[in-house]
């Protein structure tokens, strides 16, 4: 049976969006993981990072992965399931290998329910307004916008990869003391990671041409951006020697 359009969730989801995004920033503190941990009551219960950042990036893989599996294979077809297909590289690596390479503290479980209930929510906005809302003319592979778009998704993965690696290198497995990150775009910046996946949001953005992920993208620049400028107070007040000309966010900027 043919699934028709339906407008009202897609406008729904998408303002829910915005409002979590417009809410963190009015919230304004930091989540209580990583190195915030210390944010929650010291009795909170807590999962091991590996299986925690599994379980809760699972969703935005297995939600968009199991509609595009109904849709007919092929590799350039209707443009929605080629960008739904990026999508779901982006939390392939997400679950499946960011994941199992994590080597931070022990996560909030209450904080694991919440990014489920996310994960599962955006993951079902994307795939169902690309699947089956959106409508793309027949050059939409060569525009401008699809091009530009890709390429940004392409690029900010990249950064985030690689700047997860720089993290990574920085304590051995069991560890949990914190040293100041050096290289790529860690030289200008303490949130290297959330600037590469923020561009990656806003090059999806641009590429799908979207509502859903414009504002998932409002919610990217809000979530991270903010938990960015957190990361960098904690370096700054962390240790004496950290870099001064380096900014939390953008480069020379922010």
């Amino acid at each position: 049976m043919q699934v028709q359009c339906q407008q009202s969730p897609v406008l729904a989801g998408s303002a829910t969006l915005v409002a979590l995004g417009a809410l963190v920033l009015y919230v304004a503190k930091p989540s209580g993981y990583g190195k915030h941990t210390e944010s929650l009551k010291p009795a909170a219960t807590r999962l091991p990072a590996r299986a925690a950042w599994f379980l809760q990036e699972l969703p935005s893989f297995a939600v968009p992965a199991g509609i595009l599996a109904r849709q007919p294979l092929s590799l350039f077809g209707p443009p929605g399931t080629v960008l739904l297909g990026l999508f779901c590289v982006h939390y392939f690596h997400r679950t499946f290998v960011y994941s199992l390479l994590n080597r931070g503290r022990p996560y909030p479980a209450v904080l694991i329910f919440r990014g489920i209930a996310f994960c599962a929510g955006n993951g079902f906005l994307q795939s169902y307004y690309l699947i089956y809302c959106a409508e793309y003319p027949d050059g939409w592979y060569t525009d401008i916008r699809f091009c530009l778009g890709v390429f940004l998704f392409i690029l900010g993965m990249g950064v985030n990869i690689h700047s997860d690696y720089i993290l990574r290198q920085l304590r051995k497995p069991g560890e949990i003391t914190y040293r100041i990150p050096q290289g790529g775009l860690f030289t200008y910046v303490s949130g290297a990671n959330f600037l590469g996946e923020i561009i990656e949001w806003i090059g999806y953005a641009l590429a799908t041409w979207s509502l859903p992920a414009l504002a998932f993208a409002f919610f990217s620049v809000c979530f991270l951006g903010l938990r960015a400028f957190h990361h960098h107070r904690f370096y700054l007040k962390m240790f004496e020697d950290y870099p001064k000309s380096r900014k939390a966010l953008i480069p020379f900027i922010f």
